[in-house]
């Protein structure tokens, strides 16, 4: 099962420095959507990811127009991420997927309002949380998600129980 992390337009370098990590830790590969808030040289997304940076699979994108031409949601299973989606991540079955795309917009703004209206009824989830709080972090909701598809997969080509103490022995 191959999972593909969307970042669209991120700001903050430090989320997508751990968002990097974790995309390195899974085996995800990692689409940033321009325009970035921050060069991907910056430290501070460096510092955030910097023993994996070797080990992510990135592909950069012009545009969000750019990208949905190359992967088109009609075709391809994909997802958005948004406060504002019609289904709790959950319930979304992913375990007979071969490859899923999830989207996820920039800190501030979220995904653009139109591509979500035209995909709300089928191709939107949230995280459940409070109503009283605007959202989660960006990098907890993409490791929220992430391990959720990877769950349904049984965590596939993931190491299920640590050899740490066994290697010490």
């Amino acid at each position: 099962m191959k999972q593909h992390i969307v970042m669209v337009e991120p700001e903050i370098p430090q989320n997508t420095g751990n968002i990097a990590r974790t995309c390195a830790i899974t085996g995800a590969k990692l689409h940033l959507v321009h325009p970035l808030g921050f060069k991907i040289d910056e430290k501070s997304v460096r510092r955030a990811g910097l023993d994996y940076w070797d080990k992510i699979e990135i592909e950069e994108h012009k545009s969000l127009e750019e990208f949905l031409q190359k992967y088109k949601p009609e075709e391809n299973n994909m997802f958005f991420a948004t406060t504002k989606g019609k289904t709790k991540y959950t319930d979304i079955d992913y375990s007979k997927m071969d490859e899923v795309f999830v989207l996820y917009g920039k800190e501030t703004k979220g995904l653009p309002e139109d591509l979500l209206q035209k995909y709300l009824d089928k191709k939107t989830i949230r995280i459940p949380m409070l109503p009283t709080l605007r959202s989660l972090n960006l990098s907890n909701s993409v490791a929220i998600i992430t391990y959720e598809i990877l769950r349904q997969h049984n965590f596939e080509d993931l190491q299920g129980v640590s050899t740490y103490f066994d290697d010490k022995n």
